[in-house]
């Protein structure tokens, strides 16, 4: 019994129709980015620097979870304004004696994520970590925005 490589269905008719496919989802998705609402995430599309960040929220906190690794916790600013958590920072370039680099593929310079949040945050209970190259911001949600729960009174 030999092994064999898992290969998706190809259309008989057009194979070269999956291309086409892969290639409309590509450009699908750099149009739906919002180019008018944020001129800085714009140069970051074409740039290729914005950490990867994730979002997860429960009853009580929000946390987003941000990818940084390689640098200090000094070079990482936090924010809070309008409801959005802005995490900047710069990745500076390590310069090293000798010869140059035969092949680079960190970025490296300034970066800037900005997201809305979800619900109203705590602003004075906002704290964040930093370890192992991952940042992790726990924003607790404000009391008015907490889920209540509501009694049905029998009369």
């Amino acid at each position: 019994m030999s092994l064999v490589r898992y290969q998706a269905p190809t259309s008989v008719l057009w194979p070269s129709f999956d291309r086409w496919t892969t290639l409309r989802n590509d450009l699908d998705t750099l149009f739906d980015l919002p180019f008018w609402a944020d001129a800085s995430r714009q140069s970051q599309l074409f740039s290729g620097w914005a950490p990867a960040l994730d979002l997860h929220q429960n009853n009580d906190n929000i946390v987003a979870l941000v990818e940084l690794p390689g640098m200090r916790k000094e070079d990482i600013d936090i924010s809070l304004q309008d409801g959005m958590l802005i995490i900047s920072g710069e990745r500076k370039e390590e310069t090293k004696e000798g010869n140059g680099a035969t092949r680079t593929e960190r970025y490296t310079g300034k970066f800037r994520r900005s997201i809305t949040l979800p619900s109203r945050v705590d602003m004075n209970k906002v704290s964040a970590t930093y370890k192992d190259g991952i940042l992790t911001v726990t924003l607790p949600k404000a009391e008015e925005a907490k889920p209540k729960q509501i009694k049905i009174n029998s009369k």
